[in-house]
């Protein structure tokens, strides 16, 4: 085989150029994403390049000695960073393969027709050397590819965290420098989603659907939060596109600029501290639970509400104390209809008015009274969000027992 190349080396030099054009102009004809990265000289000499290393590594091989893959390896990694596709790469390999072949047994007959017989026991020798250049280019193509999704993993995590904590580095024109690379306009309508679950599997982030709005996710340790794009699309619609996960989700209302994210991803996070903890839609969108975001925020004050509103209830045994908080909480969400509130408790009306008149008794609060109501519903408020807080049902501690308005902790 060594013999036989070297007898023909001068003529397969020039027919192998002629292969690099034609596979050249092949190349660029066929794939958009080749024409769109490289021009036809460059391309051509790269190609010529690489055939004449396939017959360096055949004639390598003849030897004994092991192929050089450094330049299969170098163009692995070129192509990577410069995002050429890894099929439209190796397509090429195995066109430049199969087209080496044809050139090589072309110069053999125009040089000797009766070698080429000789010839066929290098065929698979050939196909050896071109298996290890494609597996080398593979090789470094994916591990490039690999660092480079890690990179620019790190980078867009790092633009999010910018842009939702509001780091100096980005407040002003960075912060639409930054939204800018992310992908997200200058100007425009978008809001903030914080999850309760830290680690949570998340809204898949492909493609954005064309009935919904794009968000981009940012996991940390301390949870879960997502820069929303909103578009046309109303922000309910975003309780439309976490109802899926079935968690706890707080959601700020819309701003209109980048700069405006961190304070936005404040308020969502108040607003997670709102979401119900079960019963119905589990995103809490803040300009829907103002109140509670009010009782939210004081954290001192939501403890005195507690204490001094609800305390001879908190006090009660953890059985009575439970089915009172969750009458009076049904019923504020029936907008104050005992008929209502029993149907959703599964009970008599009477039962249910039973239930309020002995937390009017305990409270010292009226429920005809709407003074009375908006403490009665803070309160709750302040109770529901301590339990959240907790991961569990309202358990009154010390600080919140009570026997009336006023009076001694018990």
């Amino acid at each position: 085989m060594e013999r036989i190349i070297e007898e023909i080396r001068e003529d397969l030099s020039r027919r192998l150029a002629v292969a690099a054009d034609r596979l050249a102009d092949r190349t660029l004809a066929e794939d958009p994403a080749y024409a769109a990265l490289l021009g036809r000289a460059e391309l051509r000499e790269r190609i010529h390049h690489n055939l004449g290393q396939a017959v360096d590594g055949l004639v390598r091989s003849s030897r004994g000695l092991p192929v050089e893959l450094a330049d299969a390896r170098a163009t692995g990694t070129l192509r990577a960073e410069q995002g050429l596709p890894l099929a439209s790469l190796l397509g090429t390999y195995r066109r430049g393969g199969r087209l080496l072949w044809l050139t090589l047994t072309e110069a053999v007959a125009a040089h000797d027709r009766a070698a080429l017989p000789a010839l066929l026991p290098g065929a698979t020798v050939l196909w050896d050397v071109l298996d290890q250049m494609t597996d080398a280019v593979t090789e470094s193509y994916r591990g490039t590819a690999a660092a480079r999704t890690d990179r620019d993993r790190e980078r867009r995590a790092a633009l999010l965290d910018a842009l939702l904590d509001g780091a100096a580095a980005v407040e002003g024109p960075a912060a639409s420098e930054a939204a800018a690379q992310l992908g997200l306009p200058e100007r425009g309508r978008f809001a903030v989603v914080v999850l309760a679950s830290p680690g949570a599997h998340r809204v898949a982030e492909g493609p954005r659907a064309a009935d919904g709005p794009r968000v981009l996710w940012r996991v940390r340790a301390d949870g879960e939060s997502g820069l929303v794009h909103l578009g046309h699309h109303p922000l309910e619609s975003v309780r439309d596109l976490l109802a899926p996960l079935g968690l706890r989700a707080g959601v700020s209302p819309v701003v209109e600029a980048p700069s405006e994210l961190p304070g936005a991803h404040r308020l969502a996070a108040l607003a997670l501290r709102t979401a119900p903890l079960s019963g119905g839609p589990r995103t809490a969108l803040l300009d829907e639970r103002l109140p509670a975001a009010l009782v939210a925020a004081q954290a001192e004050l939501a403890g005195r509400l507690r204490q001094v509103v609800l305390g001879p209830v908190l006090a009660l045994p953890p059985e009575d104390r439970r089915v009172l908080l969750t009458t009076l909480g049904t019923w504020l969400a029936c907008q104050g209809s005992t008929t209502y509130a029993a149907q959703r408790l599964y009970c008599h009306r009477n039962t249910v008015s039973n239930r309020l008149r002995r937390l009017e008794q305990l409270t010292g609060r009226a429920l005809a009274d709407p003074a009375h109501v908006v403490e009665l519903a803070l309160a709750h408020a302040a109770v529901t969000q301590r339990a959240a807080g907790e991961g569990g049902t309202a358990r009154a501690k010390p600080s919140d027992r009570a026997r009336r308005p006023g009076g001694p902790a018990a």
